[in-house]
């Protein structure tokens, strides 16, 4: 396995040995998969290596089968996505999960509405904590009630990511960000990832564009066929060394 600098201090989500099979399948043998707070690890590998397994593992959509969790150095049970969104682990994936006919506010608060004492929405509060979301990421939309459906394509990521932001996500996944996003519309959900490191979040960035993955990761790591094979710091490596490692080239296969 090829060698990174990992930050000092504790891991905001550590997994060892997680084990998880359907059937006969082995989809995750032994996965070690660590992230720290002001981090972007991007998890790479081919189709069927492991990657969406490690994911719905992290996101408790499939709990492993063995293996131990630890958040903020406790050890945790994640049985479901409750539990991950209680646990301050929150999944933005490719379909982004957002409401093309309601407006900003409410696809912000989209399951989480907040209502008065006399059960009126309180409209005006959610507005401005919605706002106050949107600022700190430095998100431009034409207004808050505009309906999604009229945002851009890089405005949608931002809004599903702010949308994580608002449920108090320590650790954010973020599945193929910038799929069918043009350069512009890119460029806005690369600078967005790296204003959420700078506030000191955990971020995975699971992607085949290993271009987007080079431009905004500190370390990349890979699984092939189910294991963790190779982790790089971006500052001493090379496309093509990972490239080799998501095929086996590297080690001769």
């Amino acid at each position: 396995m090829s060698s990174a600098a990992l930050p000092h201090g504790e891991p905001r989500l550590l997994m060892r040995g997680i084990h998880k099979s359907f059937g006969a399948v082995h989809a995750l043998s032994n996965v070690d998969f660590e992230v720290y707070g002001g981090e972007v690890v991007g998890l790479v590998g081919d189709n069927g290596a492991g990657k969406s397994t490690l994911i719905k593992v992290i996101s408790g959509v499939g709990p492993p089968d063995s293996g131990e969790i630890l958040v903020e150095g406790q050890p945790v049970k994640i049985t479901s996505p409750q539990v991950a969104t209680r646990l301050g682990i929150e999944t933005v994936y490719q379909d982004l999960a957002l409401c093309d006919n309601l407006d900003v506010v409410a696809n912000l608060f989209l399951g989480r509405e907040e209502f008065s004492a006399m059960r009126f929405l309180k409209e005006i509060e959610m507005e401005q904590r919605g706002l106050e979301v949107l600022r700190t990421l430095d998100v431009k939309i034409p207004s808050l009630r505009s309906p999604v459906a009229s945002l851009s394509g890089g405005q949608r990521q931002s809004i599903a990511v702010s949308k994580a932001i608002l449920r108090n996500a320590r650790v954010v996944l973020l599945d193929e960000p910038t799929a069918a996003l043009g350069v512009a519309q890119t460029r806005q959900v690369l600078d967005l990832i790296c204003r959420l490191r700078d506030q000191g979040l955990a971020i995975v960035v699971i992607s085949h564009n290993l271009a987007d993955v080079f431009e905004v990761v500190d370390r990349v790591i890979v699984l092939r066929l189910g294991r963790r094979v190779a982790t790089f710091d971006v500052k001493s490596t090379t496309p093509e060394r990972v490239i080799a490692a998501i095929t086996g080239a590297e080690f001769g296969e």
